[in-house]
């Protein structure tokens, strides 16, 4: 008895090593999913910050080249205009990391504070949910095509008319966490012993929004790099000075018949790219995820 005790103790005094408690992000990294993702991701972001400064100029005309087929001016041809295609497919990545990063983080900042409230603060709950019922009642495209009619087509218009639509979906996960989280057996600890509204938010239930709000702000990323692509196809995105993936396919539909490397090129980096973003997010939320993180160990 006395060395079986003796055992147990000499065991539960042995520290736990990296192996048997691995962190989250070396659990992340045993996953397919955001390794690969993570990798073609970061190539395509290293590409976008350094591709412009070893690239010709994405808006120099050369008339005499114009519709070139790849590799005779250049590696991906030329459009309609003799400029650089390679050169304007590189740029416009640029621009769709841009508004995809910051159409996510000022969306899921805003739908973080909002969700706080409405799902914490009784009172609030009706007057939040609706405004966020209605503006999800408006089609996202047309409520961007809208402001991007009566403030203009700038960078600035465009992140700001994808994120309105986007925050009312990060606001109702936000809600739903917190309305369970709230009923938990510590937070109402918590509040028996007077602790303020403020502390219990963010010591005891900010914390468990972190998980959801990661895997939502990949999605939302996403999903702004397609829509800014389609309101560049469209004529309402990004002013066709600037580069961008939707503007060079829009320039180039009209001579698609004759020269399909226009839109083929900036669509296949377009596809890319978000099957990057999409593919790190399917890995997180499966990271994250207690019940199948379990498997990842």
């Amino acid at each position: 008895m006395a060395s079986e005790s003796s055992v147990q103790s000499t065991a539960a005094e042995t520290p736990r090593t990296k192996e048997d408690d691995p962190s989250v992000w070396r659990i992340a990294l045993r996953n397919r999913s955001v390794l690969w993702g993570g990798i073609l991701l970061s190539a395509i972001a290293l590409i976008a910050v350094i591709g412009p400064f070893l690239t010709l100029d994405p808006v120099a005309l050369n008339p005499i080249n114009r519709l070139k087929p790849p590799g005779d001016a250049g590696l991906f041809g030329t459009d309609q205009l003799g400029r650089d295609l390679f050169s304007r497919v590189v740029n416009g990545a640029r621009v769709s990391l841009i508004v995809g990063i910051a159409v996510a983080t000022i969306a899921i900042s805003i739908g973080l504070f909002l969700g706080l409230i409405a799902g914490y603060v009784r009172l609030m709950d009706a007057l939040i949910m609706r405004v966020m019922d209605g503006l999800m009642s408006i089609p996202a495209i047309l409520l961007a095509i809208a402001m991007i009619s009566l403030s203009g087509a700038t960078l600035t218009t465009v992140v700001t008319a994808i994120v309105i639509p986007e925050i009312p979906r990060v606001v109702r996960l936000v809600r739903a966490v917190v309305l369970t989280v709230r009923e938990e057996p510590y937070v109402e600890a918590a509040i028996s012993v007077g602790t303020k509204v403020p502390l219990i938010m963010v010591r005891h239930v900010l914390p468990n929004t972190i998980a959801p709000l990661i895997v939502q702000a990949t999605y939302i990323c996403g999903s702004a790099m397609l829509t800014e692509a389609i309101l560049g196809f469209l004529g309402a995105g990004i002013p066709p000075e600037i580069p961008s993936w939707g503007n060079i396919m829009s320039e180039g539909r009209t001579f698609f018949q004759l020269t399909p490397w226009i839109i083929f090129f900036p669509g296949i980096c377009l596809a890319v790219t978000v099957l990057a973003v999409n593919t790190v997010g399917d890995g997180l939320r499966d990271t994250l995820d207690p019940r199948i993180a379990r498997t990842l160990r």
